[in-house]
């Protein structure tokens, strides 16, 4: 196999080949723009000595650039139709794919020493949450170059008071320094999502002490974002006028209109 990553044509005849069909329910919609994938792996700026860890090889065509680096792969891949598919792709190559479904793994415990950074096509339907997971639970993934949907990079890198500003905003920024990296048409994926997509880049940062509380609190308030903070936290704070007056926040201002140090603060102020 070249090194060169796989085009449409070359997706679409390998998976011709082995008789896969993308499966709608995982949410495959495979890489086929070589210079995109080149491009994810420049902006990942991985290489010998390097950790990678790839959640969703797809055809693996990302897997199998990531390794030419030099850098250490570990591919996570639910769907064991596509063995063959991977092993011709990645024959020569030394990455490792595993064949499991990463949203049940205990990734601390798979993913030893570090650091490590998360290079992927995320899957649509597991994207988020999967991703926010990482962010609050396994630390030694300390950098992450993902491709989302579109709607997705836009809501993780919302600032306080924008429409799609919420829960996802505050504990990613709150976790990491979080930064849109560029578009992604649909067009470069077999076969075509209906959405679009963006590359996201995350590089951890050490969250304050009180992180856990404050994104139950966040979750509190955004769960009833239409009410005042007064009345949206009751379910969390014993005396929300008092925290929130300790805190400096307006007691009658809404989730979205506090950025993510805010909610910190209103932990703090509890004690």
């Amino acid at each position: 196999m070249t090194e060169r990553p796989q085009g449409r044509r070359q997706v679409k005849d390998l998976l011709a080949r082995h008789g896969h069909r993308p499966r709608t329910r995982l949410g495959q919609h495979f890489l086929a723009d070589p210079n995109l994938v080149e491009r994810i792996v420049r902006r990942a700026g991985v290489g010998p000595g390097d950790r990678v860890v790839e959640i969703g090889a797809g055809t693996g065509t990302l897997t199998r650039a990531l390794a030419a680096t030099g850098a250490t792969v570990v591919a996570y891949e639910i769907d064991r139709g596509l063995e063959p598919v991977l092993a011709e792709t990645l024959t020569g190559s030394a990455a490792e794919v595993r064949f499991e479904d990463a949203a049940k793994v205990d990734l601390v415990a798979a993913l030893p020493g570090g650091p490590w950074t998360l290079v992927a096509n995320l899957p649509y339907h597991v994207g988020t949450p999967l991703l926010l997971e990482i962010l609050r639970h396994v630390p030694q993934v300390t950098t992450m170059v993902v491709m989302v949907q579109r709607e997705v990079a836009d809501r993780l890198t919302a600032p306080p008071g924008s429409r799609v500003y919420g829960l996802p905003s505050v504990v990613a920024q709150l976790h990491a320094a979080v930064h849109f990296g560029f578009p992604v048409p649909a067009t470069v994926f077999v076969p075509e999502p209906a959405v679009a997509s963006a590359v996201v880049e995350l590089i951890r940062v050490p969250p304050p002490p009180s992180v856990e509380r404050a994104v139950e609190l966040a979750a509190a308030a955004f769960n009833q974002r239409r009410k005042m903070l007064r009345r949206s936290m009751r379910s969390v704070l014993d005396d929300p006028e008092q925290v929130l007056g300790r805190a400096g926040i307006d007691p009658t201002a809404r989730a979205e209109a506090l950025a993510p140090e805010d909610f910190v603060r209103i932990a703090e102020a509890e004690s």
